[in-house]
């Protein structure tokens, strides 16, 4: 008896099988076949989507991040979204000063919706600008102190010994004392300027990254895939750069987000006690300084809107920062 080639089977002929059991039409094959595709195994979703499914899946970490993403879209185009440059001495006047909310300029072309500070600066102007300077600051020395303690933690754990033993103590000092007595010891040495800001805010972070680094290295330096590496003759340092660090990037990134929101609220504190920021480049923790002194006059709007912006920019990184800590570290999933 001749098999039954698919050229001249008919839909419902069936098909040859096994001695003793039923033979199948073709459109109970093709049910088969779809029913056994079903359970394949499905694709394996990559790290980075799935931290991104996660923490996308939370309307609360989704509004952090619009909101620090319009604030800081906001900062950057201030020079177009502003009526003055608070900056520009030549643009103030003196006769604007203290104004209320929705006042007008002396010239009547503008209004200062926010109000005005006791120098005629336009508020509305002077959040952005200083939000500028503010997020400009966090960002910048957290990324610096990041590349620093990253590459101490990594070295610490690919030495071992002395040198890893005077770092991790050189790490447990600087997180041993308060943060803003040293940031105002720093400052006190240095003088006020954005640069010495950040450079006394790199000083205070880079001791986190540095022990999550050195932690993360040494258990990732046991697993297989590093052994397989160091039984191809690849060299120690190499296998730390191109093999343990990608994965000890996800709490590194965490860090980073929450470390932004610290070293915003440092310069803002050592702007609000006159070691920050200098006078001609205010920042929100100085424009918050310059009204404190009118608050007991009812001039309350000099420092309460810089400081609602300041508390804005804060919580929404803080969000972002807590909402990737869930998702990228399970153990701290609730």
């Amino acid at each position: 008896m001749s098999g039954i080639s698919p050229a001249n089977a008919t839909p419902n002929a069936a098909l040859p099988s096994t001695p003793g059991s039923t033979p199948m039409t073709q459109q109970e094959v093709r049910a088969k076949v779809a029913a056994l595709s079903a359970f394949q195994t499905p694709r394996r979703e990559s790290p980075w989507r799935r931290v991104a499914r996660d923490f996308l899946a939370s309307k609360t970490a989704i509004f952090g991040l619009a909101v620090a993403a319009l604030l800081m879209v906001a900062a950057l185009t201030a020079p177009w979204l502003t009526p003055q440059n608070p900056y520009d001495l030549m643009q103030l006047d003196v006769l604007d000063a203290r104004l209320p909310p929705g006042s007008a300029n002396g010239l009547g072309t503008y209004r200062y919706w926010l109000g005005t500070d006791g120098q005629g600066r336009d508020l509305y102007s002077g959040i952005l600008y200083g939000l500028r300077i503010s997020v400009g600051i966090g960002v910048g020395s957290a990324l610096l102190a990041g590349v620093i303690g990253t590459l101490a933690g990594l070295l610490a754990a690919y030495l071992g010994g002395k040198a890893d033993a005077l770092l991790m103590r050189l790490a447990d000092l600087v997180l041993s004392f308060p943060a803003i007595l040293v940031s105002m010891l720093i400052l006190a040495y240095l003088g006020k300027g954005i640069f010495n800001v950040m450079a006394a805010l790199v000083v205070l972070e880079w001791a986190y990254y540095a022990r999550t680094a050195r932690g993360q290295a040494l258990v990732e330096r046991h697993k297989e895939y590093v052994e397989a590496a160091r039984g191809l003759g690849v060299s120690g340092w190499r296998i730390m750069v191109r093999h343990i660090l990608p994965n000890c990037l996800p709490p590194l990134i965490v860090i980073g987000t929450l470390q932004i929101a610290r070293a915003i609220t440092l310069e803002a504190t050592l702007s609000f006690l006159g070691l920050g920021v200098p006078i001609t480049e205010p920042s929100l923790g100085l424009l918050i300084a310059n009204g404190y002194q009118y608050m007991l006059s009812g001039e309350y709007w000099i420092s309460f809107y810089p400081g609602i912006a300041l508390l804005v920019v804060i919580v929404a990184i803080n969000l972002v920062g807590d909402r990737l800590r869930d998702v990228m570290n399970p153990r701290w999933q609730r």
